[in-house]
């Protein structure tokens, strides 16, 4: 973080410059994209005699969106500071250790903030949890760093629907999460499917199984097939199968959805 501090933005190129910084950061692209470098070459070209405006303007827009990121970042770190007790001697060694700066600087390169609110706020709710307490490891938190930017916001309404139910079907996550009827056959069904498989692959979710005393996963029994069985295929809201988090989805919930109170009040509008 203490790089990102020091950070200086170019300034913004006055109007006899521009078409040079134009075709300058265009050339650098160009370059670190091996594939790509005949054709940027060729487009800051033709910026430099008909478009050095929209050029120019073009990287006006992206220093903006790296000051707003910048911003996003600091006042991320903000909401986690004012969350924890430093005075707690645990916590305040927790947060100095070369373990949790690893931690925040995997959240910051692989910053997934910016996306929206909400993942901001899990952002927030992870770092500060990894602080204080210590219920998963810190390979299980990366990972949890890592769903962030892998999964979408429909994703985590899932999870959040299938927690604490003790077994809950697809067609009732569907409704739980407020979507209305849709056709089998509808991009939706297909989307919906497409988030089980990811989440039940990803070992986030699993159909509710049986265990034995040690914790063992019990086998299901054989389905008994009936004659005359009916020819439609199984719905992608059917809810003959229960669905769990997993041991992992419980714990990410519990970092990245369990908000720790504010422990120091502050007005982010100075």
């Amino acid at each position: 973080m203490s790089d990102e501090k020091n950070i200086e933005f170019p300034e913004r190129p006055k109007s006899g410059s521009r078409g040079r910084i134009a075709r300058a950061a265009l050339t650098a692209a160009g370059g670190a994209i091996p594939l790509a470098g005949g054709i940027v070459s060729a487009v800051a070209g033709d910026w430099s005699e008909r478009e050095q405006e929209r050029a120019n303007q073009f990287f006006e827009n992206y220093l903006d969106m790296l000051r707003d990121e910048l911003k996003e970042k600091g006042e991320t770190v903000v909401d986690i500071l004012a969350r924890l007790d430093l005075q707690d001697e645990a916590i305040a060694a927790r947060v100095e250790s070369s373990e949790y700066q690893s931690l925040m600087k995997k959240t910051f390169r692989d910053w997934a903030g910016a996306e929206s609110e909400l993942k901001r706020g899990f952002i927030r709710n992870i770092l500060a949890n990894a602080a204080s307490t210590d219920v998963s490891s810190d390979d299980v938190v990366r990972m949890f760093i890592d769903w962030l930017r892998n999964y979408s916001e429909m994703h985590f309404q899932v999870i959040a629907a299938i927690y604490n139910t003790g077994g809950i079907g697809r067609g009732e996550i569907w409704q739980k999460i407020g979507k209305s009827v849709v056709r089998e056959d509808s991009a939706d069904a297909d989307l919906y499917k497409l988030l089980i498989r990811d989440l039940s692959m990803g070992s986030i979710i699993r159909q509710e199984r049986q265990t034995d005393g040690a914790g063992n996963f019990m086998k299901k029994g054989a389905a008994k097939k009936r004659g005359g069985g009916s020819r439609e295929m199984k719905s992608a809201f059917d809810d003959s199968e229960q669905y769990v988090l997993t041991s992992l989805g419980q714990d990410f919930v519990h970092y990245a959805m369990t908000d720790i109170p504010l422990k120091i009040e502050f007005d982010d509008t100075e």
